[in-house]
């Protein structure tokens, strides 16, 4: 029975697969092309291939390209795209077009055990994490539902789950995705989101991958973020800042911070302005996100007259803050919406 998962291996790891099915090594660059640079992954088309390993392969080897279930699209250009993975279990992934980006928001997980009380996401629980394979698989699976000359150009770590609690599952895909042999992205056009495991920060900062990094802060007191977020309970605000301080940010480069704006909870003055100091000597940027609202949340999204004078004052002390106005807001695709099964889903699918 074929168990290995091609999707999760690396070029060089391609190379000694071939070697151990009495190929080349040279067989396995060959391959590398077809499945990341190419998208084929039916052995029978990989012309160049010879056949006894084309036969080894579909013994001892799979391409594990999630199937796409439905594509979801919303008014503003947006896709939602709900993928089926092997067992059965379903993930989200989200296509925003941006002029001339393109980007793919990416799950880690099915479901989410962080439990953030603003985000429908955690309302799953956690199901399981996805192999590194099932992860580069939702921009491969994606890849192959657009036309051949258009390219996803961005990719963001910010779909279901927390990328830093299934971490080598993260950095293998991540080292699948920046790879020149494989995905070829550059690490400038990705971006691992996380609730603030300072733990896993503490590894990321030194696997020279090179990435950015946002953190998801949404609170400016411990009291409110440990409300908000119960990550705070085992690492406060004063652990995660110098956290980040620490991070190794390359070259004119800077850590985005997501701050989700909730009606009369974190979007006074007074919260902008400790913002502003909690982010002194970080090379931050702010992404203002107002509240996606979904039902039972028990919270609202702020005036805009609030959620533009906080901007004004972060701007005014200094910090770059953009209002982030979520896309596929009325497909349950925008930021903190994400969860398989929604009604609304189902009548628009």
């Amino acid at each position: 029975m074929a168990d290995v998962d091609l999707l999760s291996l690396l070029p060089e790891e391609l190379e000694t697969l071939a070697r151990r099915l009495g190929a080349d090594g040279y067989r396995g660059r060959q391959l590398a092309t077809w499945l990341f640079k190419k998208g084929v992954y039916d052995f029978e088309a990989m012309s160049n291939l010879p056949k006894d390993f084309r036969a080894r392969l579909a013994e001892e080897a799979f391409v594990g390209v999630p199937d796409v279930e439905r594509v979801v699209p919303s008014r503003d250009g947006s896709q939602k795209f709900v993928l089926r993975l092997a067992d059965g279990a379903r993930i989200h992934a989200v296509l925003m077009p941006d002029r001339d980006r393109l980007t793919l928001c990416l799950s880690v997980q099915v479901g989410c055990g962080f439990a953030c009380a603003f985000c429908f996401t955690g309302t799953m629980g956690l199901i399981r994490n996805l192999t590194a394979g099932e992860i580069v698989g939702q921009p491969a699976a994606v890849r192959q539902t657009l036309p051949p000359e258009t390219r996803i150009t961005h990719l963001v770590f910010m779909g279901m789950g927390e990328p830093l609690a299934n971490y080598e599952a993260v950095v293998k895909a991540l080292r699948l995705l920046t790879h020149p042999g494989a995905f070829g992205y550059s690490p400038r056009r990705i971006t691992v989101s996380t609730v603030g495991l300072v733990s896993g920060m503490q590894k990321l900062a030194k696997e020279s991958l090179k990435v950015n990094l946002a953190v998801s802060l949404h609170a400016t007191t411990d009291a409110v973020r440990e409300r908000l977020m119960p990550v705070n309970k085992s690492w406060p605000l004063e652990d995660l800042l110098a956290a980040c301080r620490r991070f190794p940010l390359p070259v004119r480069r800077r850590m985005t911070f997501e701050y989700v704006l909730l009606d009369d909870v974190n979007d006074s003055p007074e919260d902008a302005i400790r913002l502003t100091r909690l982010l002194k000597g970080v090379r931050a940027k702010v992404n203002l996100i107002p509240f996606n609202a979904w039902e039972g949340s028990g919270f609202r999204r702020p005036p805009l007259q609030r959620i533009l004078a906080f901007q004004a004052i972060l701007q005014e002390h200094g910090i770059t803050a953009t209002v982030r106005w979520s896309k596929g807001e009325d497909i349950g695709a925008a930021c903190g919406q994400l969860k398989e099964s929604s009604s609304k889903e189902r009548v628009l699918a």
